[in-house]
């Protein structure tokens, strides 16, 4: 699904006027609405797509999740690995316990987290994110070596061609498989500057709501400039 599709299905834009000088007038846009995203049972591989504004932590962007469901946020210093926060049934609340500033840390655009779905019996459950769509000149920070990312804008499409991620020699981009529940990687072929899937040509499909695992041999940016009025 396309941003455009998500704005007229799912957004209210308001226009303002910012400001008005010698040289013309300037107007302000901004671009509010709602991603539904479905939780499968076991685990899902997700971002944030909208900026909530002043509060984009764990518990205010899940706070109907149910009981006993898990977010992992993966770290890769000093070593990698997840911090782990559970909604517990018996506080009513997320507890993260000898980590408590995952529950404080924004949880930004252009990020991702794992969400455990642990429903019983199994069954699927949906997180709804309401905030405002990034735009204008949109940058995420790339490390060397492996991390969880996303698109900025809640748009569906190629990584490369729509997303405008441009890949770079020896990256690996892994895709979670939630029905599989295993990942699927794809390589950067710098030679033929293109995505591969077991030595073929592939370039992967990034949905809205998803993120995915990079790993990267120096760092770098994934820089876009994105105006919602332009698609």
């Amino acid at each position: 699904m396309r941003t455009k599709t998500l704005l007229l299905t799912a957004a209210v834009v308001a226009a303002g006027v910012a400001s008005s000088m010698a040289q013309g007038t300037v107007f302000s846009v901004n671009a509010v609405g709602y991603v539904n995203t479905t939780m499968k049972p076991g685990f899902n591989l997700i971002s944030n797509p909208l900026n909530a504004g002043a509060d984009n932590t764990i518990p205010t962007l899940f706070k109907t999740a149910p009981f006993g469901t898990q977010v992992y946020r993966f770290h890769s210093t000093p070593t990698a690995g997840f911090d782990i926060t559970t909604f517990d049934d018996l506080s009513g609340k997320w507890e993260a316990p000898g980590v408590p500033t995952l529950l404080t840390t924004p949880i930004l655009p252009g990020t991702g987290l794992f969400v455990k779905n642990n429903v019983v019996p199994k069954a699927d459950f949906t997180v709804t994110f309401v905030g405002e769509v990034p735009q204008g000149n949109l940058t995420t920070p790339l490390v060397k070596g492996l991390q969880i990312v996303s698109s900025q804008v809640p748009q569906e499409g190629k990584v490369s061609a729509d997303l405008k991620y441009t890949g770079q020699a020896g990256d690996q981009l892994s895709k979670w498989d939630v029905t599989a529940q295993k990942f699927v990687t794809y390589g950067f072929d710098d030679l033929v500057n293109a995505w591969t899937l077991a030595g073929v040509a592939n370039e992967p499909t990034i949905g809205v709501g998803e993120s995915f695992f990079l790993s990267k041999n120096a760092a770098g940016t994934w820089s876009r400039t994105f105006d919602v009025n332009a698609q």
